[in-house]
């Protein structure tokens, strides 16, 4: 375990060297929170009345997910374990004493941590202050909020567990190009990312609801802002330990299955 806690801290404090990137990261995402809001500010003044969301909770929707983008978005990758793959020298992560799958989940947990704790209290911040409808509200309940963490955590998790299949997929396709842009742009979509599931069609919901990407984001942002009971939150929880130990377990067999097979090539 020590050498997991070990590389996830080397993660962590390189990640929070970039704090010029981050800066710019948080203006960027306040920019593309209120125009989001803007849009959905307008649909529900023009009879968006009856949704089965309201405008305070779509709002605590938006700004949680630029507040923990780094959590939740499918489309971060670590350049250097598609090259350790493609390129031969995944033999030297092969002699490390360690076990594969939880060295690399370390490494990605841990960078997503670094890059959401450089952003997320500055835009945290600011959106507390802006003037209604577009702040951030307070959460729905104490409850609600211990929950949403717990969520949120769990979701996180499985966010890295999706990750994993697609950086193990590439010992196959030697490319992360498909199964990146596959994974990332229907795992955003019905995760709740571009529209609240919500507000999506009943037949869409249905799909989102038997994926687990939901349970990265739609679930978490929804406990926080009331829309989903505690006692429903609480089953959703199970639900989401069910779904990251299935993905963690599935990953752990593909990559065996992986390693087994992989031929490395040179002097």
């Amino acid at each position: 375990m020590s050498a997991y806690l070990a590389i996830g801290k080397i993660r962590f404090l390189a990640g929070m060297q970039y704090r010029a990137a981050a800066a710019a990261g948080v203006l960027t995402q306040l920019f593309f929170g209120l125009i989001f809001l803007m849009v959905y500010v307008a649909f529900y003044d023009q009879g968006g009345a009856g949704q089965p969301i309201s405008l305070r909770e779509v709002a605590a929707y938006i700004w949680l997910q630029q507040i923990f983008l780094s959590f939740i978005m499918l489309w971060l990758r670590d350049p250097e374990i598609f090259s350790l793959i493609t390129s031969g020298n995944i033999a030297y992560e092969l002699c490390r004493p360690c076990r594969l799958y939880a060295f690399w989940f370390a490494k990605l947990l841990a960078t997503r941590i670094s890059g959401a704790v450089l952003r997320c209290f500055p835009i945290l911040l600011a959106v507390f202050f802006l003037p209604a409808p577009y702040a951030l509200p307070l959460p729905a309940s104490p409850a609600a909020f211990a929950l949403f963490a717990a969520a949120l955590l769990i979701g996180l998790c499985l966010v890295v567990s999706i990750s994993m299949l697609i950086y193990i997929s590439v010992f196959w396709t030697m490319s992360p190009v498909g199964s990146s842009l596959m994974v990332s742009v229907a795992g955003e979509f019905l995760a709740g990312m571009i529209v609240p599931v919500p507000l999506m069609p009943g037949w869409m919901q249905t799909v989102a609801y038997l994926l687990p990407f939901r349970w990265t984001t739609d679930f978490p942002f929804r406990v926080y802002a009331g829309n989903i009971p505690i006692g429903e939150a609480a089953w959703g929880i199970g639900v989401q330990l069910a779904w990251f130990a299935a993905l963690v377990l599935f990953g752990q067999w593909l990559l065996n299955r992986a390693l087994r097979r992989v031929v490395v090539q040179g002097g």
